[in-house]
């Protein structure tokens, strides 16, 4: 128990010597950096390892190693709040072995910094504070590099022509591009983008006033939808779904959002987005009633499950 208490406090130690905000200098974080070196209570400094690492086995090493263990529900609270901070202080890369992981992936990971790495070997040591002097004078233009490699690899999206905001590369990125650019444009004219839930920031983005105007709070727990349109002139909310492999608007789906959303009295339209003809074939038998389908191959066109709605002739 003395040892995982020293441990504990070395590694807060570390984090407050690195120039980390004082908020960022607790319990959770530093078991999230002894996590990211392998380290564990019997072990130096200098026996450090450097693996590749989910907030999943984080959780897991701080629960088997150091016999704390936290709600399963406090993964984005890993992510944003402690392992966010270290990559935007390039302290800490995100998939260094596929920068182009989407964001949704199982398989997305980090890994101590290189440079980082070999500082924080040196702790305890008599080379210490030479070797963090030296790391502090060059850790703003390593922060930026890295910053620069990770816009790299980006998905840029333009928003009604005025703005663009950044999406994690990936197919499911993708798709969620061609919604804001390609399905609002067709179907969903001079309509409000309220939220993209996967910009990489740490709120996502949103419009904050527009929210506010119609009823929504993004302080909510919950699964949000992937996109969030107001059409102002319909008085309509549509919730958006961009399923490229899971979570199509299922009749569970659809209970989950009306719950989420209850606050907000505007009349609401649910709709999938689907790559293509094959995987919409995949969703089909789940997809409920009284929901849009769209298909990003066949950009013009809008499927609709909604029972005798818009019976007659075509013209």
């Amino acid at each position: 128990m003395i040892n995982i208490e020293k441990k504990i406090e070395e590694a807060q130690d570390v984090i407050a010597q690195l120039g980390l905000p004082k908020a960022q200098q607790n319990e959770r974080t530093a078991y999230c950096l002894l996590a990211l070196l392998n380290l564990k209570p019997e072990n130096s400094w200098q026996e450090i390892e450097n693996p590749l690492i989910g907030i999943t086995p984080i959780m897991d090493f701080t629960s088997k190693i150091y016999k704390k263990t936290y709600a399963p529900n406090s993964r984005e609270t890993f992510r944003k709040e402690s392992m966010h901070l270290f990559v935007q202080a390039g302290l800490v890369l995100q998939n260094p072995d596929d920068p182009t992981r989407p964001i949704n992936s199982p398989k997305w990971c980090y890994q101590i910094a290189p440079e980082a790495f070999e500082l924080i070997k040196k702790y305890g040591s008599s080379e210490w504070d030479e070797k963090l002097n030296e790391y502090l004078k060059i850790k703003p233009s390593l922060a930026k590099t890295y910053a620069a490699e990770r816009t790299q690899n980006r998905v840029s999206v333009q928003i009604n022509g005025t703005m663009n905001i950044d999406l994690s590369r990936g197919t499911h990125s993708e798709l969620i591009k061609q919604i804001i650019e390609e399905l609002a444009p067709r179907f969903l004219p001079n309509s409000t983008l309220i939220y993209v839930g996967d910009t990489g920031k740490k709120d996502g983005y949103f419009d904050t006033e527009t929210a506010q105007e119609i009823g929504i709070d993004f302080d909510i727990h919950g699964k949000m939808p992937d996109v969030i349109f107001y059409k102002k002139d319909k008085n309509w909310l549509i919730l958006v779904e961009s399923v490229t492999s899971v979570g199509p608007m299922d009749g569970k789906r659809i209970m989950e959002l009306n719950e989420l959303f209850s606050a907000c009295l505007l009349p609401k339209v649910f709709i999938t987005a689907f790559p293509d003809k094959t995987t919409f074939s995949r969703f089909l038998p789940s997809i409920a009633w009284e929901t849009e389908v769209w298909v990003a191959d066949n950009p013009s066109h809008m499927i609709h499950f909604n029972g005798d709605k818009f019976l007659g002739p075509y013209t």
